[in-house]
């Protein structure tokens, strides 16, 4: 369960590892990227990135929710919230990976 979180600056050494841009080109490449995607997904749309997985913006309904610490109940606003959903493909690396790493 320790595993490693993998920040943006871990992405952009990979870019600049693999693609062979500068360390600027390839941090400026991850930001356009991640901006792009934020961007879309503060639209409202939903981004599909193929063979990893959908940014999809859902709409919640104002409901009745309850206070845990006093029972209370409290009306839950209306909201967006954003949701991941990963491709079949991912499903299946995550997957193996799992089994990979469970009999070693």
């Amino acid at each position: 369960m320790g595993g490693k979180t993998v920040t943006r600056v871990d992405l952009c050494e990979a870019v600049y590892q693999k693609v062979g841009l500068s360390r600027t080109e390839s941090a400026d490449l991850v930001e356009m990227v991640l901006d792009t995607i934020c961007d879309e997904v503060v639209a409202g749309s939903s981004v599909k990135l193929s063979s990893f997985g959908s940014f999809i913006v859902r709409k919640k309904n104002e409901r009745i929710g309850r206070n845990p610490k006093t029972g209370e109940e409290v009306p839950i606003l209306p909201r967006r919230v954003m949701v991941f959903k990963p491709s079949n493909v991912l499903k299946d690396a995550v997957l193996k990976g799992h089994q990979k790493g469970a009999g070693e």
